[in-house]
């Protein structure tokens, strides 16, 4: 399955869920492909940092050269990680993709940023069946007293072709501390409260994969 981490929001947090969703899924002996096509090349710089530390499992990510529609052919899971700088790699991407996740952060401008990705995807695939389109909260608030994670997640709801995940992904600095080490969040503290909500997000995002695990 060829899952594209994507959003017209730079900062949105795409790379660091990419980054921490592959090596989730290469914990769990899954075959996973990694692409990035941000030419901030981010993720790229991230598992450098892993491999230089030689944490396992090691992540190799690819760059925009096997973009194309052999990439369907591979088996496993694919993550793929795309950025604004390189539109035609995006879109290209998108119209392989079978699922879109956007990270949205907990602001009207982003809820108007996602709108806008929409109509992008509406115009790749026309008439066409587009892949499932899932939106999660990412840096919500932390403080009850916050609601702007929650006014964002009603407009989520209200836009069309797209889901919102309950799950969300809070503000906290264990996923700036894990991303400068090369570490995914659930490896620096399993019982942290980020390494708890990023595999409640997973078990969302891999229903099937987590239910094997517990066997």
């Amino acid at each position: 399955m060829i899952t594209v981490i994507g959003s017209l929001k730079g900062g949105s947090g795409k790379s660091t869920m990419t980054f921490n969703m592959a090596v989730w899924l290469a914990m769990a002996e899954q075959k996973i492909t990694v692409l990035d096509l941000d030419p901030q090349a981010t993720l790229t710089d991230v598992t450098e940092v892993r491999y230089e530390e030689a944490y396992q499992p090691i992540i190799e990510v690819l760059d925009k050269s096997v973009l194309s529609g052999n990439l369907k052919r591979r088996k496993g899971h694919i993550l793929i990680d795309v950025g604004t700088a390189d539109m035609e790699s995006m879109k290209q991407a998108i119209a392989l993709a079978n699922r879109i996740i956007v990270p949205v952060q907990p602001s009207q401008a982003d809820v108007w940023s996602t709108q806008r990705f929409l109509q992008i995807i509406d115009n790749i695939f026309g008439k066409k069946k587009k892949p499932e389109i899932l939106a999660f909260i990412n840096r919500a608030d932390t403080h009850h007293a916050v609601r702007e994670s929650d006014e964002t997640a009603a407009a989520l709801v209200a836009l069309p072709s797209i889901k919102l995940i309950k799950r969300r992904l809070h503000q906290r600095t264990a996923y700036r501390r894990s991303f400068s080490e090369g570490r995914a969040v659930f490896e620096l503290d399993q019982r942290s409260k980020a390494s708890q909500e990023f595999i409640a997000l997973a078990a969302v995002l891999y229903p099937s994969l987590l239910k094997n695990l517990i066997k």
